[in-house]
């Protein structure tokens, strides 16, 4: 006669197991969605400090019909002052005298990722903001 092995309790272990591997899984998500979220918020910002320091035109060459550029020194200034109040650090660059492109660098510090030793994610985004001249809706 074979004996019956007592099974009484396995399910205990079973379902600790999963509960704690749900809890995982949840704060993964949780985490990696406050990760997108900070992301979007990035390029967010470096998008409007590029439309902030897109602004700030030579008015001279504008008025009298010539070239348009930006103005070096002052879309720097609006850029960063854009950065700066959203409370995040970034690079401003013009490039062909018409065109600023801002990177923003932040993170986002992970809520449940922390249990395992993750504090800090970084991320970052790019945005670029182009002068353009048009005349009867056609670029000139």
């Amino acid at each position: 006669m074979t004996r019956r092995r007592d099974e009484r309790g396995s399910i205990t272990v079973w379902l600790a197991l999963a509960s704690f591997v749900m809890m995982f899984l949840v704060g993964l998500a949780v985490d990696l969605g406050g990760q997108v979220h900070a992301h979007e918020r990035a390029h967010d910002v470096a998008a409007q400090a590029a439309r902030a320091g897109g602004e700030e035109v030579e008015g001279s060459a504008a008025i009298q019909g010539r070239e348009l550029t930006i103005s070096p020194a002052a879309a720097r200034a609006a850029a960063q002052r854009y950065l700066d109040s959203a409370g995040v650090t970034g690079t401003v660059e013009i490039t062909n005298g018409d065109t600023i492109t801002v990177t923003v660098h932040d993170s986002y510090n992970p809520q449940f990722l922390g249990l395992i030793g993750i504090h800090r994610l970084d991320v970052s985004g790019t945005a670029t903001a182009r002068l353009i001249r048009t005349l009867g809706g056609n670029q000139r």
